[in-house]
């Protein structure tokens, strides 16, 4: 198992490489596979160094349910954006908010912050450590705690879960 760990040191990036290197070649070959298999594995072989210890996922289900729900808010919140933007422009409430953190380890506050900027209409623009804060811009906030609510219940919590921190 150490042998596989340190031959591929992120395997989920491996794959993603190789994925990405045959869909950008416009065809598969031979060639292509073993030229996209020896980037796989040697990017993230050399960039080890790089990337922080991400914690164990203690509830893999979890993991299944949270990612379901952020593509659908993805879905929803494109339809919403383009409503808003369409429509009269002084009816949006753009604001920064504070959002509290309950998340212990930097990489999942991490997470937390880039499933914000996923979600149109809102991007994480700061995380505030020493004070425990992710800074949101929102383009429409009328109700900033009900978007604060939000943010913990759908995101935070279940990170909080299936990472057990």
């Amino acid at each position: 198992m150490r042998l596989v760990r340190r031959l591929l040191p992120q395997p989920v990036v491996s794959v993603a490489i190789l994925c990405l290197w045959l869909g950008l070649a416009g065809h598969v070959s031979v060639g292509q596979i073993l030229l996209g298999t020896l980037l796989a594995l040697l990017i993230p072989f050399l960039t080890r160094s790089f990337w922080p210890d991400p914690p164990r996922i203690a509830r893999p289900l979890v993991g299944a349910r949270l990612a379901a729900t952020v593509l659908f808010d993805i879905v929803v919140a494109n339809w919403e954006v383009a409503r808003r933007v369409l429509g009269p422009i002084d009816r949006l409430h753009p604001s920064f908010i504070e959002v509290p953190l309950d998340l212990t380890d930097e990489f999942v506050a991490t997470m937390l912050g880039s499933i914000v900027s996923l979600t149109p209409g809102t991007v994480s623009v700061d995380i505030d450590r020493e004070r425990g804060l992710l800074l949101v811009h929102a383009l429409d906030a009328e109700d900033s705690q009900a978007l604060i609510r939000t943010i913990k219940a759908r995101y935070e919590a279940p990170l909080k879960e299936l990472f057990q921190c």
